[in-house]
Formats: structure tokens, C-alpha cells, sequence
């Protein structure tokens, strides 16, 4: 990933422990009937179901090796500490899953990746990340900050993994580019150009920009989540716009 640290699997099976207790005990403090800021519509008890649901989901590739794709389980119709209780176990198995996982395990994975267990490592830390910032939105009070090299990697991943794919409603009938700019990470810069096909995403500074969005890594991955706002955007703001109002990703 150009200049910055390639972050490795035993790392970001840290991160994803880390980041799941503490979506836990926010959630634990925030109590599972409170409202989640950043996901218009959701209360606590929303994002612990979906986040155990997905850990449940990524575990089963792992665990049992499926090469096909497999719908999410049902989400249970759990509330309050048999919630939590349920969200942790989930939680644990998934960190113990990976942690024991083969290198060369063999297992269903949608974005490109060095390995599946690289991938599946990779993507749940994200994942738990950006909902372990929700449930501390739903909290209130300070949040915890996101290391540099792990927001930098998830810009690439939204960037480069996610928006490559057909499924990306981010799109414009103009061609537009929107420039991606990490202003605290070395050498951090994307150029995604917007057209009526999914994003094309050029780690580096390619050509001229109609738009520019930039700030600290944690800062510009948590506004490319639709999480917060842009820091600073330069240029023609309704590239910016565009991508609010499209990038969601389902």
C-alpha cells in the first residue's frame, strides 16, 4: 500500500480485540435502549445485534472453511446484559477464531487480499472499529482514539476494496476526481475518479483533482464512513457531497 506501514494479520486481530471490548463496555454504559448518533434510527440494542450477527458471520468462513458466499443469521431477539453477554461471546470466538486459524486457510472472502485470513482479520477490525465508534457516539464523553497506520489502511480498504466493487453507488454522470488526503501520514493520498461505473481508486496523486478532502488519517476514515464530517474540503464541494450522499455502503 504505497509508502504507508503494510499492517499485519496478528496486528489487526488486536486491534480487533481491543476495539470489541470496548464497543462492549460503551455500549454496557450507554444501555442498550440509547440512540446511536451516527446511525439515524438505530439504539444500542440495533448495533450490538448487527455487530454480533456479522462477528457470528465472519467466524463461520473462518471456522469451518465455506468457499461460497452464506447470508448473515438471523439477529436474536436478545436486549440488555443477555445482549451484551451474547455480543461477547460472539466477540471472543471470533478473536480466538482467527487467532488459531491456518495461514493457508482456504475460505470465502470478498475483497482482494494477501490471504483469506488476512482479509477476514483485516475487515472485522474495521468493522469493529467503525461500530466501536458508534456505540461510544451513543455513550457520549470522549472517544478513543484510532492509530494512524490502521485509519490509513482503512482508507484503502473503503477506497481501493469496498468502492472497486460493482455494488458502489458512488457514481456521477460527470466525471469528477475526488482527491483522498491524509495530512498526518507520509506519502497517504488517493485519487478516486467518480463515473458511471464503481469508483477507480490510484493510491498516489494522479492528475488533476475537481475536489480535495483532507485532515488526520482517524479523522478523514471516520468522514469516508459517513461517521463525522469531512476536516477540510477544497475544490468543488459537491464532489464531497456526491460522495455522502452515495458511498453508504449496504
Amino acid at each position: 500500500m504505497g509508502h504507508t506501514h503494510r499492517m499485519e494479520t496478528a496486528e489487526f486481530i488486536q486491534i480487533l480485540e481491543r476495539e470489541g471490548r470496548l464497543l462492549a463496555s460503551a455500549a454496557e454504559e450507554a444501555g442498550t435502549e440509547a440512540k446511536v448518533p451516527t446511525c439515524p434510527g438505530w439504539q444500542v440494542r440495533d448495533l450490538l445485534r448487527h455487530t454480533g450477527a456479522v462477528h457470528r458471520w465472519a467466524t463461520a468462513f473462518v471456522a469451518e472453511g465455506h468457499t461460497a458466499f452464506r447470508p448473515f443469521g438471523e439477529e436474536p431477539a436478545l436486549d440488555g446484559a443477555e445482549l451484551l453477554a451474547w455480543y461477547r461471546a460472539g466477540h471472543s470466538r471470533l478473536v480466538d477464531t482467527l487467532g488459531s486459524a491456518s495461514p493457508d486457510l482456504e475460505c470465502w472472502h470478498f475483497l482482494p487480499a494477501p490471504s483469506p485470513l488476512a482479509f477476514w482479520a483485516r475487515r472485522q477490525a474495521h468493522e469493529t472499529a467503525v461500530h466501536r465508534v458508534d456505540a461510544e457516539a451513543a455513550r457520549g464523553g470522549t472517544q478513543t482514539g484510532i492509530g494512524r497506520d490502521f485509519a490509513a489502511d482503512g482508507i484503502d480498504e473503503l477506497l481501493r476494496g469496498f468502492h472497486a466493487r460493482a455494488k458502489s453507488r458512488a457514481r456521477s454522470d460527470e466525471p469528477r476526481v475526488l482527491r483522498v488526503r491524509a495530512s498526518d501520514t507520509d506519502g497517504a493520498v488517493w485519487t478516486v475518479r467518480l463515473t458511471r461505473e464503481p469508483p477507480s481508486t490510484q493510491y498516489g496523486e494522479e492528475g488533476p483533482a475537481d475536489c480535495e478532502v483532507s485532515g488526520p488519517a482517524a479523522r478523514l476514515y471516520l468522514a469516508l464512513w459517513n461517521r463525522l464530517p469531512f476536516p477540510a474540503v477544497t475544490g468543488d464541494v459537491s464532489v464531497a457531497g456526491l460522495w455522502r450522499e452515495k458511498s453508504g455502503v449496504g
